[in-house]
């Protein structure tokens, strides 16, 4: 054998070699544990009127109790719900087929995985939550005080790992004590731009001054003091304010971030500004709680307005 021949030949076999360690590697990151064990199919309905999975930065109203989801969301008490109580409850979250939805199937979205939103049937009493998961798989803990009676709803905000993609479940409790009054329903679901938190004024203004169904419109959120004094504006859940709008039937939600996202670039703290987009499709009655933190107090506040 020529000295070419040894040559050729011990470079078609560190070829092989190499080959051979790369698909060894290829096999083994394969066989690796993703963490999750759903796949994106766990996370389909088929046929019709099924919820579509959206971009998490997505600013739509999103209907979520009139169509079908791939997730199941069950509420069980230790006690009783009554206005007034603390009530502690534990969520079971599963898909369709009945495979539990723990942490390990969850992307971290706004430092949490999963959101809670909680509203009353007047939309007057208004809870963000983040439940804990609990050892049994699929199963999740909080608590929260109701303030009224009636059918509480509670809309589940999270993004499986298997889509990257944010989903949504809905469930309902019925809270035993007295509803509020008609000319307080009445009172609080006047239309109006600005409220009152904690000695700070909320006002949240359309572009155009109107909000009209199938556009997308720009909200600005400005904040302040009457008695001029500062306002210790810091981040919540990645953000220096939330915005959740619901429908006055309550049928979905939108959660709203604001697109100034930097969070290293601190708001003015005379009158800090923040501006969100928000696409509504059909018109009607609408309510949105915007929520901020206070130099440590989160405060909520609530602007009743109508799509044309």
């Amino acid at each position: 054998m020529s000295a070419a021949d040894s040559q050729s030949k011990s470079v078609a076999w560190r070829v092989v070699r190499i080959t051979l360690v790369a698909a060894a590697l290829y096999v083994g990151f394969r066989l690796l544990p993703t963490g999750t064990n759903l796949s994106h199919m766990d996370f389909r309905v088929e046929g019709g009127n099924a919820i579509e999975m959206c971009d998490p930065a997505s600013p739509q109203f999103l209907p979520v109790t009139t169509v079908r989801s791939p997730v199941s969301l069950g509420l069980v008490t230790t006690t009783p719900p009554r206005a007034g109580r603390e009530v502690e409850i534990t969520i079971v979250l599963k898909t369709t087929a009945g495979k539990p939805i723990s942490p390990v199937d969850l992307l971290n979205v706004h430092t949490k995985l999963l959101h809670l939103m909680i509203v009353d049937p007047a939309l007057m009493d208004y809870h963000h939550v983040h439940p804990k998961p609990l050892r049994e798989p699929g199963h999740w803990a909080f608590s929260f005080t109701p303030e009224y009676g009636g059918e509480y709803r509670f809309f589940a905000d999270f993004t499986p790992a298997a889509t990257g993609l944010s989903l949504y479940a809905s469930g309902q409790l019925t809270v035993a004590g007295a509803a509020p009054a008609p000319e307080q329903i009445d009172a609080a679901q006047t239309p109006s731009w600005q409220a009152s938190s904690g000695g700070v004024v909320f006002d949240l203004q359309p572009a155009g001054g109107e909000i009209r169904a199938r556009q997308e419109t720009v909200l600005t959120l400005s904040l302040w003091r009457p008695d001029g004094g500062e306002i210790g504006l810091e981040p919540v859940m990645e953000a220096f304010a939330h915005v959740v709008a619901f429908d006055r039937d309550r049928t979905g939600f939108a959660h709203l971030h604001p697109l100034e996202t930097n969070l290293a670039v601190s708001p003015d703290r005379k009158r800090p500004t923040l501006t969100f987009r928000l696409l509504i499709p059909n018109p009607g009655r609408y309510v949105a709680w915007a929520q901020i933190n206070d130099a440590g107090t989160e405060r909520f506040a609530p602007f009743w307005f109508d799509v044309k």
